[in-house]
């Protein structure tokens, strides 16, 4: 099988979770998306948590594969800073996909649990390490002469950006809203270097 067509799992990856998203609230009575972050629905005790982690199972395998396909196809790129962005991305998916298996959200207990507190330590790092990511990769790229790909980092980047500006400065009835924003972008990102390792377009001018 051609390394490109792992690309595919990145989409798999992205649809496996728009579809926890958007369809775990279902089985949580008096769930607010608005204002409750996504991890709400997969906490420790949440109604929804067996239906989240059934549509977000193919999240983190596919996502991981895809990721690390694209850092093989990127091994012929020129740019190191590219190289060093898609590393840093793979890392953050890493981070991400066991982090969050170690230590999923406790609902209705303390932020200051000790479980609770490291699953903030885990955003935390994977926050740094996506914002690192995409502004590595929009440089890199764009040296590249990439330009689709750096286009795509620096819109998922604003989209990153949006989520902590908007959580600091709108009331929490609409944390959620933003939340979104920041989950969303990386998750977009996987996806669309998946959709570029399909095309086989990484490496080439896009």
């Amino acid at each position: 099988m051609k390394l490109t067509k792992l690309g595919i799992c990145g989409i798999l990856s992205f649809i496996s979770y728009a579809a926890m998203v958007v369809f775990s609230p279902l089985a949580y009575p008096g769930y607010d998306w608005l204002s409750r972050a996504v991890s709400d629905l997969s906490a420790v005790g949440a109604p929804s948590r067996d239906l989240a982690n059934q549509l977000n199972a193919l999240y983190g395998p596919c996502g991981l594969v895809s990721i690390m396909a694209v850092c093989v196809a990127i091994q012929n790129c020129r740019s190191q800073l590219l190289k060093l962005g898609i590393y840093f991305f793979a890392a953050m998916e890493w981070i991400s996909d066991v982090g969050y298996k170690l230590f999923p959200w406790v609902s209705d207990v303390p932020d200051t649990h000790p479980q609770n507190i490291m699953h903030l330590v885990v955003t935390a790092a994977v926050v740094i390490f996506s914002l690192a990511a995409l502004a590595l990769t929009i440089i890199g790229a764009a040296k590249e002469n990439m330009k689709s790909l750096s286009v795509l980092a620096g819109v998922c980047l604003l989209a990153m950006l949006m989520g902590p500006i908007g959580m600091a400065l709108f009331p929490k009835s609409v944390f959620g809203l933003f939340e979104r924003f920041s989950t969303m972008s990386a998750v977009t990102f996987n996806a669309g270097l998946g959709i570029f390792l399909f095309a086989g377009r990484l490496g080439k001018d896009s």
